[in-house]
């Protein structure tokens, strides 16, 4: 190997390394969003399994890195096929992948739910069409249509008793219970 090939492997990794790898990681994704070198640099594959061990894995965007607690925090709708694969079995991997940096993260434990009131905080700082769809829609079920999808918000805003009317209609208060936070527990593989 070539030292400039050398130095391409080994300059993305302080030597000595960290003892709590995700301030390490927490670091690196601020990098990557200062950058800006790619669309949402906080998207991370989460994979889960179900009852009988099948793998699923999706993207999701990461939301705070809590080095000194030891997790990272995505949301979701315990009603999706991940929450409830999470429910069954409170296991997961995830895997952020800056290309541009040449850097990969693994991680693999636990996931735990979030308070109410840490869930409440996020939910309410969600754009109002992401909340409205949180309500109205069930996640990671198929869609029949475009217009049974518009018909599902306008049921929800109905239900809720909001005057929809599209963007910049009230916002609601509260979250609906569907929606909820999980953490990602602390990561016991090393920043690679």
């Amino acid at each position: 190997m070539s030292e400039s090939q050398q130095k391409l492997w080994t300059e993305t990794l302080p030597d000595p390394l960290p003892a709590n790898p995700l301030k390490l990681v927490a670091d690196w994704l601020a990098q990557a969003r200062s950058e800006a070198a790619q669309p949402n640099p906080n998207s991370m594959v989460l994979a889960t399994v179900d009852g009988r061990g099948q793998p699923s894995a999706r993207v999701v965007l990461c939301k705070d890195i809590a080095a000194e607690a030891g997790f990272i925090a995505f949301y979701t709708n315990y009603l999706s096929r991940k929450g409830r694969e999470l429910e069954a079995n409170p296991r997961a991997a995830i895997v952020f992948h800056w290309d541009n940096q040449r850097r990969q993260v693994r991680a693999e434990g636990r996931v735990a739910r979030l308070s109410d009131a840490e869930s409440d905080a996020y939910f309410s700082s969600r754009p109002w069409q992401s909340r409205l769809g949180a309500w109205a829609s069930r996640q990671s079920e198929p869609v029949d249509s475009r217009d049974a999808l518009a018909r599902a918000i306008a049921t929800a805003a109905e239900r809720l008793g909001i005057a929809y009317s599209g963007p910049g209609s009230p916002e609601p208060e509260t979250r609906t219970s569907k929606w909820n936070s999980s953490a990602a527990a602390r990561c016991r593989d090393s920043a690679r």
